[in-house]
């Protein structure tokens, strides 16, 4: 493993011990609509009961008690079975398809053990500062912190899957669309600096940040909309090979896809289900599309006449400052996310909101929305940048194979866990995730 963290200062500790109370606390105000069903459901092979994820992010901090406190014992044996995910180098496993065929442990049983994870970590935090290792344990709780924002967000994607509209939780109004937003702006290529190179925390795989040169393109203003792809349906893009690749013209015709998921044909009607109920497509004709796999989102860029971005244009669209020589840390600049430029999970819409709901954060090309409401397809493949080195094993570069890049985080990504440079990845044909598209051209 290597860090960059700097020696542990005490304000380094305080701001470390706040940051996760806070995370964990987030976790559970999630959960906190479920019944005790509810937590152990498994819907589908892809999604996960939530008590599994409450189990395994206190797994990953017991990792870090077991490697660095001094005669630490296992809460469970078998709690590091279950709670596993794909960390071989930590021992067998339960595979992902089978976390709902077991009842134990009981949704209690992990609440506790979840309680007493806590108790241990806050009582090694006091006294991390001490420790002869204690940059390196600092990196390794941000890292787990992190993790945990990851699955907070997959916690959103799971119960939607299996409650939808029957969860609980708060959901406050959507913003109006402040403009009508249209079109396409002309971004000029050359070289660019990709990547993250601060000295905040950022994933391994953001890194390093180096050149790379892009050619003249337009991007769409906005994402693409319900609306237009409720015109690809229409035109029936989904019945026409013209528009598909051969992998995905297969999972289509295998899976009978019609439509993006959670959309359902009613009485000759399209109706898109979300957590406040059902709604007729053209109600939401204005708001992002989302739950779409890398196949759609290709096949309805084809359709239109253009194409996915890569992501190094996309983040040059997203990151260039007016002056065209400095790279800002956001669309909107180095200040860091609020309410107010982005829908993300502390906004606590728990959906898409309006195109045009946030113009205090669109980039300076008048790009909105690059950042909450969908995680967007790029063209790109998810490799290693040149000169990547892993910081952490088995977390981002076992995944270096037949995945597809995706920026910008949704609405269910939390404000501290989004960065203009994080490289979200998923196969292809996923699309239980937050996901949409927006469109370039060549010029």
């Amino acid at each position: 493993m290597v860090s960059t963290i700097q020696p542990l200062a005490e304000k380094d500790n305080a701001a470390i011990v706040e940051l996760y109370k806070k995370v964990r606390a987030q976790t559970m105000q999630i959960v906190a609509p479920l019944e005790i069903e509810d937590y152990v459901v498994q819907t589908a092979e892809f999604m996960s009961p939530p008590r599994w994820h409450l189990g395994h992010t206190s797994w990953f901090f017991e990792t870090v008690l077991q490697s660095y406190q001094s005669g630490y014992k296992a809460y469970s044996e078998d709690y590091l079975f279950y709670f596993n995910s794909y960390y071989e180098g930590f021992g067998p496993r339960m595979e992902r398809a089978k976390r709902g065929t077991k009842s134990r442990p009981t949704v209690k049983e992990t609440l506790s053990y979840r309680s007493r994870i806590d108790e241990l970590m806050l009582e090694f935090l006091e006294q991390l500062p001490l420790h002869a290792q204690s940059d390196s344990i600092l990196f390794l709780i941000r890292l787990g912190l992190e993790h945990e924002m990851q699955h907070q967000e997959l916690l959103v994607y799971d119960i939607k899957h299996l409650l939808n509209d029957q969860y609980a939780g708060e959901i406050r109004p959507a913003p109006a669309p402040a403009e009508k937003v249209s079109g396409m702006v002309e971004i000029e290529g050359g070289l660019f600096r990709l990547g993250y190179s601060g000295s905040g925390f950022a994933f391994d795989n953001e890194k390093p940040a180096h050149q790379v040169f892009l050619q003249d393109f337009a991007l769409d203003r906005a994402p693409v909309s319900n609306g237009e792809f409720l015109e690809f349906i229409l035109a029936r893009g989904y019945q026409d090979y013209r528009w598909w690749f051969s992998d995905g013209w297969e999972v289509i015709a295998k899976e009978q896809w019609k439509a993006p998921l959670y959309w359902e044909l009613h009485d000759g009607a399209w109706i898109i289900r979300d957590f406040s109920g059902l709604h007729s497509a053209e109600s939401k004709a204005n708001e992002p599309l989302s739950h779409v796999s890398y196949y759609e989102a290709s096949a309805f860029a084809k359709w239109a006449g253009k194409r996915l971005p890569t992501e190094a244009e996309w983040e040059k669209a997203a990151c260039s400052a007016s002056d065209r020589n400095r790279i800002q840390t956001f669309p909107w600049g180095d200040v860091a996310v609020d309410a107010s430029k982005a829908n993300l999970f502390e906004n606590r819409h728990w959906s898409v909101t309006p195109i045009g709901a946030f113009p205090e954060g669109q980039s300076e090309y008048g790009c909105h929305q690059m950042i909450g409401d969908v995680w967007e397809w790029t063209s790109s493949d998810y490799s290693p940048y040149p000169g990547f080195k892993s910081e952490i094993d088995e977390y981002n570069d076992k995944w270096f194979i037949n995945q597809r890049v995706l920026r910008g985080g949704s609405f269910a990504t939390p404000q501290l866990h989004i960065r203009s440079t994080y490289r979200n990845f998923f196969h292809p044909n996923e699309r239980w995730m937050v996901s949409g598209l927006r469109c370039a051209k060549d010029i």
